[in-house]
C-alpha cells in the first residue's frame, strides 16, 4: 500500500537526517517531472492531474528548472 511505502521512505529520510524542507522540496520537483513526463509536457494537463494551478505549475517548474521536453 501506498501508505507503507511511504512510511518506510519518511523513516529512511528521517535516518539518514534530510530536513523536512529538503525532502517536502525533492518531492515536489518529482511529482511535477512526473506528472509533466506523463502527459508529454503539457501544462495544462499536467495541473489538472497534480491539483495545482497552470500558473502555479509553471512558476514551480521555474524555480526547480524543469524543462518543457522539445
Amino acid at each position: 500500500m501506498i501508505k507503507d511505502d511511504l512510511d518506510t521512505l519518511v523513516q529512511h529520510m528521517i535516518d539518514r537526517g534530510i530536513l523536512f524542507d529538503d525532502a517536502q522540496r525533492e518531492f515536489e520537483k518529482m511529482f511535477i517531472a512526473r506528472a509533466l513526463a506523463k502527459t508529454n509536457y503539457n501544462v495544462c494537463k499536467a495541473a489538472k492531474i497534480t491539483g495545482l494551478h497552470r500558473n502555479t505549475l509553471s512558476r514551480k517548474m521555474s524555480t526547480y528548472r524543469i524543462k518543457r521536453a522539445s
